[in-house]
Formats: structure tokens, sequence, C-alpha cells
């Protein structure tokens, strides 16, 4: 399970610059529109200090981190809905995320013109939320013709269904996000084959120039009051700076960013999506082989947990072997951990935690 977050902004708001940051690629970044086309799409390992930790304990072969997969998608115009700009691709593209950061622009600099003419973060996130709001009015106008016709059958299910899609068009066509709509988990299942752009988890980032770290300065303030207001996440980076570090050596880098009072952008962007998507890490290793990191949903069982690893556990599941990473590390070694009684036998209901280091015995 890798999970994919896209950013999206207006044109020349520094989502390339950001993409580039995080990723270490070198997608194209130039002052004027659209200079994304196509998405770029890097993956990234996903730092854990736990798994490096472990990794000098246990000395595998192989050492596997999850991954962030970040999609740097084509910079969103007014009227993108009805195709303007590159609308309808920018559109397609971002329904496949799990999460969106929006990319607000922060910063002043005479040679890259604002699109709407000034820096102003709020009116870039009433244009960028109007225009997901309004694609999501035109897919469940849509369904909701479908399921009028279909309705009248009279069948029950189709009826509910119907009813689901009313509620949703109200609440959108009010100007709220589907996401602040209190849905059932089956309701939400019902939804997700429409891949509702207002209903995945939405963070922020304020996008400031290097003079007004660490804290970002008013305009970052401004985003971080429109994440307040919508419950959610903001973040404040630097991405040209952040671009530039990545050049640099981990020490040096690490050295700037201590002086400077900031955190590695990728870290913290890991952390938001993380919390908003509810998702935790477990670890594996496999007879010295292996050290391998894994995401899974929280409150996943250790059945769905080996089920990631390979059909096959899931399929023959016996029981899976848990020890937290901090007890595995005091303990000093998987071996000595069994010998003292200290690894736990739990069967496939047991919820996974944050932080297990799991064997799973199964048989096929």
């Amino acid at each position: 399970m890798s999970l994919q977050v896209g950013l999206v902004g207006l044109p020349n708001a520094g989502k390339s610059t950001l993409f580039n940051a995080l990723t270490r690629a070198h997608a194209p970044v130039a002052p004027y529109p659209f200079t994304t086309i196509d998405p770029h799409v890097g993956v990234v390992a996903v730092p854990d200090p736990r798994l490096d930790a472990l990794a000098k304990l246990i000395r595998p072969e192989k050492v596997t981190p999850t991954t962030l997969q970040v999609v740097d998608i084509a910079g969103l115009v007014k009227d993108a809905h009805k195709g303007e700009g590159l609308g309808n691709q920018f559109l397609a593209h971002i329904r496949n995320v799990d999460a969106i950061a929006i990319v607000t622009r922060c910063f002043y600099d005479d040679d890259v013109p604002h699109v709407l003419g000034t820096v102003d973060p709020r009116e870039d996130v009433a244009v960028l939320e109007l225009e997901l709001a309004l694609a999501d009015l035109e897919t469940i106008a849509k369904a909701r013709e479908r399921a009028r016709k279909d309705a009248k059958s009279g069948d029950k299910k189709v009826l509910a269904e119907l009813h689901l899609l009313e509620r949703v068009h109200k609440h959108l066509a009010e100007g709220h996000p589907a996401r602040t709509l209190a849905l059932t988990d089956e309701e939400r299942a019902h939804l997700k084959p429409l891949q509702l752009l207002t209903l995945k988890p939405l963070i922020y980032i304020a996008n400031v120039g290097e003079k007004d770290l660490p804290d970002g300065g008013e305009l970052a303030a401004r985003v971080a009051d429109i994440a307040r207001r919508a419950h959610t996440e903001s973040l404040c980076v630097c991405a040209q700076c952040e671009m530039e570090l990545a050049e640099w050596s981990e020490e040096d880098a690490a050295q700037y960013r201590r002086e400077m009072g900031v955190e590695s952008s990728l870290a913290r962007v890991i952390r938001t999506a993380y919390k908003l998507l509810d998702l935790i890490t477990y670890f594996t290793a496999t007879g010295g082989k292996e050290l391998r990191a894994w995401t899974l949903k929280r409150g996943g069982t250790a059945l769905d947990a080996a089920g990631q690893v390979h059909t096959d556990m899931a399929r023959g599941f016996i029981r899976a072997e848990v020890i937290p990473a901090e007890t595995l590390l005091q303990i000093g070694s998987l071996t000595a951990a069994r010998e003292k009684g200290i690894m736990r036998i739990e069967g496939r209901d047991y919820v996974v935690q944050d932080g297990d280091v799991m064997h799973f015995r199964f048989a096929v």
C-alpha cells in the first residue's frame, strides 16, 4: 500500500518546485503557467527512525522502507471544471490520489507573475476549492439522474442510493465540501466509485520565501487560519529552499535546517498525510534476509497485514508473532525476545498497532 498525495494549486504556486524538493526529481520549473502538463509521479522512501534502528539491530541483507507517491498535477485555473486551461486533464489525474495537498503561493517575486494578478492565498484557495466542488456537483448530478431513472422500479437499494446522492448534492450546492457531510462507512463505500474530489483528505501548504522562515509570516498565517476553519492541517515550507537542499549532503542540509529552525518538508508532509488518512506502519523481518516497513489503515487486523505481505499468508494464516519495535530494540534481538517469551502470539483478528514487528506463520 503506497500512499499517493497530489500536489495541486494555481499556476506558478510552486508545485513543481516542491515536487522536486520532495522527490529529488527534476520536473521542469518556469515562471509561466502550465509548465506541468502530464502529471509527474515520484516515489520516495518514508523516513522512519524505527526502521533505521531495527536495521542496525537485525543487520538484514536488505532494508525496504514503505513509500510515498507524490504527484505533481497541472496548475488549476478558474472554470477548470468546464475545461478551461488544462482542467479536464487535471480533474482526471487528481481523482486517483489518496489525499490532496493544496500549494498556496505565499511569496512575492516580480519575475514570477501571479496568475490572478495579486498574491493572496485566501483568493487562491477559494478558486481551487470552488473548482473542486463544481466538478463534484457535476459528477453527483449525473449519478443522480441515473439513479432517478432506476428508482422508478421501486427498488429499496436504489431509492436509498438516490437519497444519499440528493443529500450530497444539496451539501455541495450550499458551498460545503463532501468531507464535512456526516456519512456512515456504508455510505462512503457507495460514494467511493465516484471519486469525489472534495471527499478526499486535504492538506494546505503555504509556500513561503526563505526570509519568512520558520513561521512563514502573515501570508502563511492566512493559510493556517483557512486550515483551522476547515478542521484540517497546514504546513509552511520554502519549496525553493527545499529543492536546493535536496542537492546538498544530508549533513549540510540538516545543519541548515537546524539553523533556520525548520524540519524536512518531506517528513512533515508524510506525517500529516498519515495522520489525515489514519495510517500506521508495521515491520516484518524475514529470516535476517529482509527488514521491511509496511503501511496499514489504523484498525487493520493481523490477517489484513499478512495479506499485504503475500496473499498466501492470508489464505493459510495460522498465527502472528508480534513485538513492538521499541521493546525489540530494548531486548536486543528476536532470538532473545522469543527465549524470554516476550514475542506475543496473536490470532487473525488482532488489531495491528503502530510500530509492531510481525512474523506470520502460515500453511498453504
